[in-house]
């Protein structure tokens, strides 16, 4: 059975739709912990929580539309850029639509705020995330776009 759960804040849509089973639960548990530990990583400038999160053959494109194929690409890419990057102002990631499109495959859309003094900005990331024999859910694919006014 499907079921369709949609919680409306001031500015954004939570939409989750999934089994109602407890397996379903917790899996939205998990894609919603990975969402949170990319937040956690990306502040804390940490290259390996971050890759952590990834699946060995991942696909990966960046705000500014650089494509990443594969592990080993993500990685060279993050250790260079995450650990000097510069921002003023707080990101938040918050999952607000999760999809399931098979029990092991997820889209995952983020909500990203920039906040900062001179006004907030918004990212919409799209995170596919598959799940392992083990029950591990891991970032395969992400697709990152930044949100304009207007």
């Amino acid at each position: 059975m499907n079921t369709e759960t949609t919680d409306t804040t001031a500015d954004a849509t939570t939409d989750i739709s999934t089994d109602t089973t407890a397996d379903a639960t917790e899996d939205i548990k998990a894609l919603e912990e990975i969402v949170a530990t990319v937040e956690r990583t990306q502040r804390a400038k940490d290259a390996e929580g971050f890759l952590a999160l990834f699946h060995p053959d991942a696909l990966w494109t960046t705000a500014h539309g650089k494509v990443l194929l594969g592990f080993d690409a993500i990685a060279e890419f993050t250790r260079a850029v995450l650990p000097t990057a510069t921002w003023s102002g707080e990101v938040t990631y918050e999952a607000a639509h999760i999809r399931f499109l098979r029990p092991d495959v997820a889209a995952v859309k983020v909500r990203q705020v920039y906040h900062s003094a001179e006004g907030d900005s918004e990212g919409s990331p799209l995170h596919v995330m598959t799940k392992r024999d083990d029950g591990t859910w891991l970032l395969h694919a992400g697709q990152n776009t930044e949100v304009r006014a207007g």
